[in-house]
């Protein structure tokens, strides 16, 4: 997958695209691939990295939604616990199974969730990952070393998937490419092109690299930008009410000294009402998460004083050794994109269901609203059979559901750092092999080789320092300091690979800088 290839490759002129995808988040790619797989022709522009913003920035989990069934989203959480299943199977390098524990503190605890969690596995079915169970107080504290036994009756032991969003939207988006797809990053849409009916027929789009315009043509363009679905939009109807309403969500990332063992903690009704997860991720722990409402979004949102004391005090209340401040090794905050509803204005953004809506304006754009990872193949499979139907299209079968996503195998192992290439594993050793120097090591606590910086380059379309840091590596997110101190070697090692000068390099490393000091405080 290379972004010169890709630009050769993009048809401008009359030809139109069957479809044209703007946003390269989780709903744009698997748009892309579902499209690609049922024989379509596809362009899809992002206008920074993919997944650059929010979906990058989840909890790391692929889940049912154990609160949406408290909420009696029956619905949501049957699809999500199919779709759970599906994506386990389809990419078992990047998804697997991970067994949580909620501690009890009294009996009516222990009933609550236990029953509350058997429902939850009847809702999965035959995608269920494992039986949900009453545990024990002395295989509570076996399970979580590090839990506070203060009050502690019991727990209840469930499952559900984790894995890495950005690895996944990277192979996703090198499958669909595969398939025939042209996907760009850093190339922004700028406007909507209308023929003499009105009707969107192409888009405007500048390289934000070279500079370059130019005009694309297709038969239907989807607007999948997730969070910023209203600034395309407004390019259809300039004036129209928000569709939009998003909320901030932020994680802290702390040592695995915090949390020994492989399970995750779930904590499912915190101080502010919502759930609070701390799941190992890489050798290092995720905590979160928070729901503040926001107004305005933003590609690199920051996270709030008071929402990251706000994780540290919640986590402190269930951990032997509270985390405090200087613990931090990262920081990261994401935006959820929540479709907003008629009554929004007195509802809690926690409250507002995560399921997604298309919607089609008179001018044929067709725009998804809300949904998550975990629903995001069905909710691509829905709008291309919207497509059909509106523009009266022959009728195609999705091929996605048994689709092998790139880097498919049947088995990996989960302890290996470099478990999430999958089946590309032994082509990015192979780099190293070729080239003793790039078998180099950048960083001991992050198990990463100057190896991946050149395949993120080669292989997947790696245009910054921090879409390697960040996104084809997860260094920004585990480890915000150690991976400035590295951050030189890459944009040098970059910089060789593409052809680019000193200025280059130390504009990248500035840029780099300025964004992640955002990830940890001192």
């Amino acid at each position: 997958m290379e972004r010169d290839l890709m630009l050769k490759k993009l048809e401008t002129g009359n030809k139109p695209y069957d479809f044209i995808i703007i946003g390269g988040g989780a709903s744009g790619v698997g748009i892309a691939l579902e499209a690609a797989s049922r024989g379509y022709s596809v362009v899809l522009f992002e206008k920074s990295d993919f997944v650059k913003s929010t979906s990058s920035k989840s909890t790391k989990l692929v889940h049912g939604g154990v609160r949406y069934l408290a909420q009696g989203d029956v619905v949501l959480v049957r699809e999500a616990c199919v779709e759970r299943g599906r994506m386990l199977r389809n990419a078992p390098h990047l998804i697997k199974n991970q067994a949580f524990v909620i501690p009890a503190f009294g009996w009516f605890d222990e009933l609550i969730y236990t029953v509350g969690l058997t429902m939850y596995d009847l809702m999965a079915g035959r995608y269920s990952l494992g039986r949900s169970k009453r545990i024990a107080r002395k295989k509570v504290v076996e399970y979580l070393p590090n839990v506070t036994e203060n009050k502690l009756s019991a727990g209840v032991l469930y499952h559900d998937g984790q894995f890495d969003d950005a690895r996944l939207a990277i192979n996703v988006l090198q499958t669909a490419a595969e398939m025939g797809a042209v996907v760009l990053n850093y190339a922004s849409v700028d406007r909507l092109v209308k023929d003499s009916d009105g009707r969107v027929r192409g888009v405007k789009v500048t390289d934000s690299l070279s500079g370059e315009e130019m005009e694309v043509n297709g038969k239907v363009v989807i607007n999948a930008t997730g969070v910023f679905a209203d600034d395309i939009l407004k390019m259809d109807k300039p004036g129209m009410d928000p569709t939009m309403r998003p909320s901030q969500g932020i994680h802290i990332v702390i040592d695995k000294s915090f949390l020994q063992g492989d399970h995750a903690i779930m904590i499912p009704k915190t101080d502010d009402g919502r759930v609070l997860f701390a799941v190992p991720w890489h050798g290092k722990v995720v905590v979160g998460t928070t729901d503040t409402p926001i107004d305005h979004a933003s590609l690199e949102p920051v996270a709030l004083e008071e929402e990251i004391e706000f994780i540290l005090t919640t986590a402190g209340k269930y951990l032997k050794k509270a985390p405090e401040r200087s613990d931090v090794l990262s920081i990261f905050a994401g935006l959820r994109p929540l479709a907003a509803t008629k009554h929004a204005n007195g509802q809690k953004t926690r409250e507002i269901s995560r399921s997604h809506k298309i919607m089609v304006s008179s001018s044929g754009l067709m725009t998804m609203i809300g949904g998550k990872w975990t629903t995001f193949r069905r909710m691509a499979e829905d709008i291309i059979n919207k497509a059909e139907k509106v523009n009266r299209w022959e009728r195609t079968k999705s091929k996605t559901r048994k689709l092998k996503i790139r880097g498919y195998m049947e088995s990996v192992d989960m302890n290996d750092p470099w478990y999430v290439y999958g089946s590309d594993r032994d082509a990015v050793l192979g780099l190293a092999a070729e080239n003793p120097e790039l078998g180099e090591t950048l960083s001991e606590s992050l198990s990463i080789v100057k190896a991946q910086v050149i395949w993120a380059v080669r292989e997947e379309m790696a245009m910054t320092v921090e879409d390697v840091l960040s996104r084809r590596t997860r260094c920004q997110l585990l480890d915000a300091r150690e991976s400035i101190r590295i951050a030189p070697v890459v944009a040098a090692l970059m910089a060789k690979e593409m052809g680019k000068d000193n200025k280059w390099i130390e504009d990248q490393v500035k840029a780099y800088k300025e964004v992640t000091v955002n990830y940890y405080s001192e």
